[in-house]
């Protein structure tokens, strides 16, 4: 039945903007109460890999009449970061194939999977189906108190990491640790709501689509990426982290894209009314309004917490937005690294150089251009190194093919080295740019 509902959402999406319903869980781009929200967008609909749409083919927005042009040079694609003022903790570490951190996540997976088979069999074993009912309502409330206690432990390492006590990987590996739990817990309740429609005379609680949204909010494309990289199954990146109490941001530049996830406590409301579906698009789309007027969005929830999803032709962005506060919690952003909006170039030549930094906010994508002074023609395969502060100077890689190495900016000033023996080219004192919040977060 869920696989049947995912492709009636499908196809009505291609169809048009109109409101569906899907089941939650189904799928990470289905769930509860699902809601295409009409919205300006672009005439050319070219899609990023991270969009969710698969390139070539049509989408909603190109069949649209009458669609305005978006001016790309004034496009910026706002985002979250720790609270204004807040006192913060910031730092970038290599993350790469790591052993140890990889077989403790897959031992915490096959715990998990264990634990969940158990639950399974204690169901169907169940003598009656009195029992059985008992049984299904017993795991709804269990996973409900493990969802509290994974808030608690979240938390916790986000206020451990601003006060110097945990570090950058240990903070990302605890986050991992705590996404792979959510997503057992969320399939775990796609098992315990096939069983509750097989019971005779009984289904799903509401209750159980809203903790599954709940859920959802700890997962995210940095943590993804982290595992993928311990795993050995991404090239080692840079991550950026920054925390303060309530808050954490992480981000890193992979395979051609930049992503980016923040969680701000201060702006959820754990005992929040519920907020619909409009409501929670409108909340998107005020707060980003550069990004909505790209594509229309959609949203998925029930209950407390919706989730709001915009794949535009630069990448994507998701919101989970929270009933209470009616904001914007988490964010997730995939953005196309060639067409990062949000940067401004300085430019250095000497040795025969050209030396060209794109320079954006704290913890954004930076791109190094070198070229030859006088052809300028791509110079490939020269050093180039980073130095933030008084610090030493650090290697970012070599210039590929195109002539370009990229890097995350630092949240203070930086120097950008291009070492060719005997030559060199330094683009010195490089200020961050101020992070595009979202409205209302200024």
């Amino acid at each position: 039945m869920r696989a049947l509902l995912a492709a009636v959402v499908a196809v009505l999406l291609l169809a048009g903007p109109v409101a569906t319903v899907a089941a939650p869980g189904a799928s990470p781009s289905s769930g509860g109460s699902t809601v295409s929200h009409g919205s300006s967008a672009v005439a050319d609909s070219t899609v990023s890999p991270g969009s969710g749409v698969p390139p070539g083919s049509s989408s909603p927005v190109t069949e649209q009449a009458s669609t305005p042009q978006i001016d790309r040079s004034n496009l910026t694609l706002r985002t979250l970061s720790t609270p204004p003022g807040a006192e913060t903790r910031v730092g970038t570490y290599s993350r790469g194939p790591d052993l140890g951190s990889s077989l403790g996540f897959a031992t915490a997976d096959a715990d998990a999977a264990v634990e969940t088979a158990a639950v399974v069999s204690r169901i169907e074993d169940a003598d009656s189906t009195v029992e059985r009912q008992q049984q299904i309502l017993a795991e709804i409330n269990r996973i409900e108190r493990a969802e509290v206690a994974l808030e608690s432990r979240q938390a916790n390492a986000f206020a451990a990491h601003a006060a110097g006590e945990l570090s950058d990987r240990e903070l990302v590996d605890e986050l991992v640790r705590i996404a792979a739990t959510a997503r057992e817990y969320d399939e775990r309740l796609d098992e315990i709501d096939a069983l509750a429609e097989a019971t005779d005379g009984f289904s799903s609680p509401s209750r159980l689509d809203e903790l599954q949204v709940a859920l959802q909010v700890y997962e995210g494309p940095v943590r993804e990426q982290a595992l993928a990289t311990a795993r050995g199954e991404s090239p080692q990146t840079d991550m950026y982290v920054a925390s303060s109490q309530g808050a954490v941001v992480l981000a890193t530049a992979v395979d051609g894209e930049y992503v980016r996830e923040v969680f701000r406590t201060d702006r959820w409301d754990r005992g929040g009314g519920p907020i619909s579906n409009d409501l929670a698009i409108e909340v998107t789309e005020a707060a980003y309004p550069e990004t909505a007027a790209l594509r229309e969005p959609d949203a998925f929830g029930a209950g407390a917490v919706q989730r709001i999803t915009i794949p535009h032709e630069f990448g994507t962005l998701r919101t989970f937005v929270s009933g209470g506060t009616e904001r914007v919690f988490v964010e997730h952003q995939r953005i196309d690294l060639a067409a990062f909006p949000d940067s401004e170039s300085l430019s250095e030549s000497g040795d025969g150089f050209n030396v060209t930094v794109e320079r954006t906010y704290p913890g954004g994508p930076v791109t190094v251009t070198v070229r030859d002074d006088e052809t300028g023609e791509p110079v490939p395969d020269v050093t180039v190194t980073k130095s933030v502060g008084d610090g030493d100077s650090q290697a970012i890689g070599a210039t590929n093919e195109a002539g370009v190495v990229r890097t995350l900016s630092p949240s203070e000033a930086y120097r950008i080295t291009v070492v060719d023996e005997p030559r060199v080219v330094v683009v010195g004192d490089i200020e961050p740019l101020p992070t595009p919040r979202p409205v209302g977060d200024e």
